[in-house]
């Protein structure tokens, strides 16, 4: 059996260019991954960083994609190009992994330049996001290919979740042996309580009085203005903070200064913190959360739900995708029902999805010994369940396999 000893990563993020859960899940994964085989990641953006046994290259897009286009193309055609750049590039590994659509199609072409078996990570599924439409256009149609061909032709497929799993095997033509289930991990040391509050209150958080925290993107994915319209019915005496920022259109950026300003103006206390904050500073906003709300309507895993209930903190989410995989409900916090439209991401009742957020959140934030258990109970749930050494160990077995019927052949 040929040894390994060595591995690829195409990414679209990579530190200092994290916006997202799947960027997070590289970052953390190829630093775990390092303490045993070598790691060379390919990335987008001007990266160059050689740390022993883990090297990280980054690559620029063409600037012949952004210009005589729709706007609304440039995005994909960019990580066309990025993704070319990346398999051209003479690839000294036995395994390319890539992750998310942005460089799927890198591992395709390199699986075929440069002989290699190809393993790829799903973070999320086109066919399960059309509202991409919105930011993307018609270009939506060649990031649902680039994801297409490179799912249905990869030597191996992780899905973050069983329900992604059952995801894949729902849209795509591909074996179901070839799809696997490794879900996001957490770094345990760096994700904990820190009983710090310099970050809250620089930002105009009163530490002293309970609050319900938000973290993510804008993007009609995470829910977000559904737990805007739940403020009117969230208990008056806690705040509302919302870590939220780079929205994905701007008539999403609209909507969202619009709602946050409507119900300003009837409640005090809703601050809304538009930049994306360093780590350290999101995760003392995490441990002092009274409750920390998820209320993704597509959420292929909630790598949030973890770091959250790493500082030991209460969860409430929505009970979609891969989310009752994490969080389990009267352990370490409460699930909302949700049930969406068929073949969209729009509750068939908004009202009541918002009702029922604000429901949860005020059952959770008005006691403290349900606080208390639940985010006991929640970190004890990822140091058994989610630590990026077991992450790592049980991705470098499947390359192993991967490796051993490619050599075969």
């Amino acid at each position: 059996m040929t040894e390994l000893k060595r591995v690829a990563l195409l990414t679209n993020e990579y530190p200092p260019n994290v916006y997202g859960g799947a960027g997070v899940h590289v970052e953390y994964l190829s630093r775990a991954l390092a303490r045993y085989i070598d790691v060379e990641v390919r990335s987008f953006g001007d990266q160059r960083i050689d740390d022993g046994s883990l090297q990280v290259h980054g690559y620029q897009g063409w600037s012949e994609m952004q210009t005589g286009t729709d706007p609304r193309y440039r995005g994909a055609l960019d990580a066309f190009s990025r993704s070319l750049a990346m398999a051209k590039d003479t690839l000294d590994a036995q395994v390319v992994h890539c992750h998310t659509w942005y460089t799927d199609i890198g591992g395709f072409l390199a699986r075929m330049l440069w002989d290699v078996p190809f393993v790829l990570t799903t973070h999320s599924l086109e066919p399960l996001r059309p509202w991409k439409v919105e930011q993307l256009g018609a270009a939506y149609h060649l990031s649902s290919w680039m994801e297409r061909i490179s799912i249905e032709s990869a030597d191996a497929v992780i899905a973050v979740s069983k329900e992604t799993r059952q995801d894949i095997l729902n849209n795509f033509t591909v074996d179901a042996d070839r799809v696997h289930v490794i879900h996001n991990g957490i770094d345990l040391n760096e994700y904990q309580y820190d009983p710090s509050t310099e970050a809250l209150r620089a930002r105009g958080v009163d530490p002293d009085r309970p609050y319900v925290l938000f973290v993510g993107r804008i993007t009609r994915q995470k829910g977000i203005i559904h737990l805007v319209n739940a403020i009117p019915d969230i208990d008056p005496s806690l705040q509302i903070v919302l870590l939220a920022g780079a929205p994905d259109t701007p008539e999403i950026g609209k909507e969202m200064s619009e709602r946050v300003a409507a119900v300003s103006e009837q409640r005090p206390g809703v601050i809304w913190i538009e930049e994306m904050l360093p780590r350290p500073e999101v995760i003392q906003f995490y441990s002092h959360a009274a409750v920390f709300c998820c209320p993704s309507v597509y959420e292929p895993f909630g790598i949030i739900n973890l770091e959250a209930m790493a500082c030991r903190t209460a969860v409430v989410a929505s009970n979609i995708g891969g989310i009752p995989e994490v969080v389990v409900p009267g352990e370490t916090g409460l699930l909302v029902n949700l049930e969406l439209k068929a073949g969209t991401i729009e509750p068939v009742d908004p009202p009541a999805f918002s009702a029922g957020l604000a429901r949860a959140i005020n059952e959770v934030a008005l006691s403290a010994e349900t606080q208390a258990r639940f985010g006991e109970n929640g970190r004890a749930r990822v140091e058994s369940h989610f630590s990026w050494d077991a992450i790592a160990e049980k991705t470098i077995a499947l390359y192993r396999e991967v490796l051993a019927a490619y050599s075969s052949r």
